[in-house]
């Protein structure tokens, strides 16, 4: 199923039938992606003395309470209510679901004891393109971002002056492949996170950040068009499926 995309005056095709999807799913298990010192998601039907609200238990439906949250347990995405006093809904703030992307992989650098990248890195591998939204994958990539438990584990994180560079190029949706754009411990500074929304100024009410994303190996470097489907929470952040296309020359 072909579909045309206008961007910039330009026609693009893309595939809609040939989708790649960069979320992680959520799952009940002590397995499913985790941080921030929570326990695993639960998944659990609804319990009314003895009825159990699963049809394997006799009911008609399957009736289920789900806990989570949407910043530990998967793939999300945030806008800049994450971090301002003022509450502010990803609902009400993000308003266009299609974006052109740039997929990036980055290899995080040594940096005291912790691993960041950089804005060098991302010069590097952006250019001089012009991009909507940029997604970054980290490496090494392998299976194992699906299910690590990253609590006290000090994971890599953005540089401020990465952060800072991408919203100097005009990047409103950043995507990235571990739990936070900053460090895990760092006396709730969150450089990035208000660099790249531009807290100390006029903040950047329709970026967002996308937390907790994983791009097989077998998606190449490259521009695609990206799709951000949200679940219509009004909150800071949101479970999130984005998923990008291939564009056919």
């Amino acid at each position: 199923m072909l579909a045309t995309i206008q961007y910039n005056s330009k026609k693009h095709q893309i595939d809609l039938s040939k989708p790649l999807d960069i979320s992680i799913p959520l799952r009940a298990s002590k397995s499913n992606v985790n941080a921030w010192y929570l326990e695993e998601p639960k998944i659990e039907p609804v319990k009314d003395g003895e009825w159990i609200a699963s049809v394997a238990e006799g009911a008609d439906v399957n009736f289920n309470n789900i806990w989570f949250n949407p910043h530990a347990h998967g793939t999300h995405t945030e806008c800049v209510g994450h971090i301002t006093e003022k509450v502010h809904s990803i609902n009400q703030q993000l308003k266009q679901f299609f974006f052109l992307a740039e997929v990036i992989t980055v290899a995080p650098e040594k940096k005291g004891d912790d691993f960041v990248i950089s804005k060098k890195q991302i010069q590097f591998a952006l250019g001089n393109k012009k991009r909507d939204a940029v997604v970054i994958r980290t490496i090494p990539n392998t299976t194992e971002k699906l299910s690590h438990q990253y609590s006290h584990t000090n994971p890599p994180y953005l540089l401020s002056e990465a952060a800072i560079y991408l919203r100097e190029k005009g990047v409103n949706h950043l995507l990235i492949d571990l739990p936070s754009v900053d460090k895990e411990e760092d006396n709730g500074e969150l450089l990035a996170h208000n660099a790249f929304w531009n807290t100390a100024g006029r903040k950047r009410m329709d970026a967002t950040i996308t937390e907790f994303i994983f791009v097989p190996n077998s998606v190449e470097d490259g521009t695609y068009f990206l799709n951000i489907q949200i679940a219509p929470f009004e909150n800071d952040a949101t479970p999130s499926k984005p998923v990008l296309y291939e564009i056919l020359e």
